[in-house]
């Protein structure tokens, strides 16, 4: 292919791309060979096929909604997904609950992720709502028993664990599993990055613009613009 050739196929792509993420400035990686990048777009197409099939089982869908092979959805009429959503491969959503699962405007949810919202029908979950330009990583879990409430543009590592309900443990007289639990919810405000391998707990409170290092614990709320880290989480500095 000519360099003409090139140049235009990046250009259309890149055309395509703003359209669908409502973003004029997003700019494809020039450096990114035809062959390749044709693999990408056919990749895309199929997903964007596989959507097409599952969109009218949902409870309300916008736009396109890009759907990977041997996902697993329950309770698909309390899905809600938003404009160009990502779905890859393997994922796992259980929507049972309150609220069910709400994915905003160009959500990505990436490989091998869980999302369960009931953990036993004994208690119906709240649920879990991720906002526009969010991205859950690979092999992440998020627990919606309490309800988990995502930002907007809020960016995650891979096997980042969120659970929204504890397990009460104090009756010395009753088994722990017989004991009742405790919810409170989780909250990531926007613009906020949740390195990977972290776990965050129920209660917790993510104000925006904040920072969780790599494999950390978070138990307590972190104040706007704070870098947290380590086990439990403490603040290590503000970037402000």
């Amino acid at each position: 292919m000519s360099d003409y050739s090139t140049s235009r196929l990046h250009q259309l792509t890149e055309k395509i791309i703003r359209a669908l993420k409502r973003d004029a400035s997003y700019e494809l990686d020039k450096r990114i060979a035809v062959g390749d990048l044709l693999a990408v777009l056919w990749q895309r197409g199929i997903s964007v096929l596989r959507g097409y099939w599952v969109r009218w089982q949902l409870g309300a869908t916008r736009g396109l909604l890009f759907f990977g092979k041997d996902v697993t959805l329950r309770h698909k009429r309390k899905i809600s997904v938003g404009r160009s959503t990502i779905i890859e491969n393997n994922v796992f959503i259980d929507a049972l609950s309150q609220n069910g699962v709400r994915l905003g405007d160009n959500v990505t949810v990436a490989k091998f992720s869980t999302l369960q919202c009931t953990g036993v029908i004994q208690e119906l979950g709240v649920g879990i709502t991720v906002g526009d330009n969010s991205a859950i990583g690979a092999y992440s879990f998020l627990g919606g028993q309490g309800g988990i409430q995502i930002g907007n543009n809020v960016i995650m590592g891979p096997k980042v664990n969120i659970f929204s309900e504890d397990h009460g443990f104090d009756d010395l007289e009753r088994l722990i599993r017989l004991q009742p639990t405790r919810r409170q919810g989780v909250i990531i405000e926007d613009n906020c990055w949740v390195g990977a391998n972290s776990t965050i707990v129920d209660g917790v409170h993510i104000y925006s613009g904040s920072v969780i290092a790599a494999g950390s614990v978070v138990t307590k709320d972190v104040p706007a613009n704070s870098i947290v880290g380590g086990v439990p989480a403490k603040i290590i500095k503000t970037r402000c």
